[in-house]
């Protein structure tokens, strides 16, 4: 037998940051070259984007399902007006919880009057955008939204989406139901134009000629006049101030759950903003240099969204499962609730995204601050750290890990 071929033992004793036997990684395969050997096919593009795949860190372990997706490779259905692209549980098994749509309305643009069997969440990521409704009750809202404001829609509300300049809007939808898509939603002009013409005579009290030019297919989206005075608008829609629940609400203005040197966390839920009682979600911002501290979520999966910068995350499941990837702007992440993870800044520029949740309430749980909540006598049975050494970790949630 050749010795490149004589097999690697595994009887080595497991040390800190390579825990496993047999040793997963390519650390471990030194001396045995030949184990690392790609001789297929290869993208070498899409592999530069994903490092911690290829090599991942000695601490993962097997496999998992895949929880990275992308709005960078889903299609654009693309109209005079704007564009639409989305993430759902046909694409994307794993978020089965929260479906995504991103899109763009030029100023002017029309996402046209519609609504959903689900509720819609949406935060703006650039630009502005008017935004009209009509609660369940029958109180009518017209608002203007800008970057970093929030909407929500409970199902059922009927809305309209227009773009405002001078550069239109970009937004990010999240449906708290992985199988709803933007292209299957009750369209105004759908309805018209498959009720027969003696009906909408009768509902609207005139003569069936007025229907004659409806259109007889959907608009979707479509160019249009860029919306006036924002004050008029409301006048004609019958706004009547303080008579409806706000349906907006602005995050990035919000004071924040967790602010230090490291960066900050800002929450939207039903505890400051009511009207949104199945979805929640937080803004963070973190620092070059630092992290998203190792916590979980309790209460829902954790879906992501990246706006800016990079990052890398490994979740952590029962098995033991340990895997970890790469996130950029545009990538859309998942995170199962109660897996363990982290979200670390690998880049020179801040790291900034959206964690949304299916349910009314933001909840975690911090690493941290469950053992700085234990007797130390029993966390240093687990972990043979010494108690000194243990009064000197966090007390407390962090949120983001400061910088030192």
């Amino acid at each position: 037998m050749d010795a490149a071929d004589t097999p690697v033992p595994h009887h080595e004793t497991p040390v800190l940051g390579n825990p496993d036997l047999p040793p997963e990684g390519e650390a471990n395969t030194v001396d045995h070259p030949r184990s690392t050997v790609m001789t297929g096919p290869r993208n070498p593009v899409i592999e530069s984007q994903f490092p911690n795949q290829i090599d991942p860190p000695r601490t993962d372990i097997s496999t998992q399902a895949f929880f990275w997706s992308s709005f960078n490779i889903s299609p654009r259905r693309v109209q005079q007006g704007g564009w639409a692209r989305e993430i759902t549980k046909q694409d994307f098994a794993i978020s089965d919880e929260i479906a995504g749509v991103n899109m763009y309305l030029e100023a002017g643009g029309i996402r046209e009057l519609h609504w959903h069997q689900t509720a819609e969440w949406a935060v703006m990521t650039r630009g502005k955008c008017r935004v009209t409704t009509i609660s369940r009750n029958g109180v009518p809202s017209v608002e203007d939204v800008e970057e970093g404001d929030l909407w929500f829609f409970p199902a059922g509300t009927p809305h309209s989406l227009q773009g405002l300049g001078p550069d239109g809007a970009e937004f990010v939808l999240a449906f708290d139901d992985g199988d709803q898509s933007e292209s299957n939603t009750l369209l105004l002009t759908d309805w018209f134009a498959h009720t027969p013409p003696d009906v909408l005579a009768k509902n609207f009290g005139v003569a069936q000629e007025v229907f004659r030019d409806i259109p007889l297919h959907n608009l979707w989206i479509f160019s249009g006049d860029e919306p006036g005075d924002l004050a008029a608008d409301q006048a004609a829609a019958g706004v009547e101030w303080g008579s409806a629940e706000p349906i907006i609400f602005r995050l990035s203005r919000s004071t924040p759950l967790h602010k230090n040197s490291g960066g900050s966390i800002q929450i939207a839920d039903s505890t400051n903003f009511p009207l949104s009682n199945t979805v929640a979600a937080a803004l963070v911002t973190v620092e070059p240099g630092s992290m998203r501290e190792l916590h979980w979520h309790p209460n829902a999966d954790e879906w992501q969204y990246y706006l800016r910068g990079s990052a890398r995350m490994t979740v952590f499941n029962t098995g033991p499962h340990a895997n970890t990837t790469d996130f950029r702007a545009g990538d859309v992440g998942v995170v199962k609730k109660n897996f363990g993870h982290y979200i670390e800044n690998t880049g020179d520029d801040v790291l900034q995204f959206l964690e949304v949740f299916k349910t009314d309430r933001y909840e975690e749980i911090s690493l941290a601050n469950w053992l700085s909540h234990v007797p130390p006598s029993l966390v240093t049975a687990h972990l043979n750290i010494d108690e000194a050494t243990l009064a000197t970790f966090p007390r407390g949630a962090q949120g983001i890990t400061p910088l030192r």
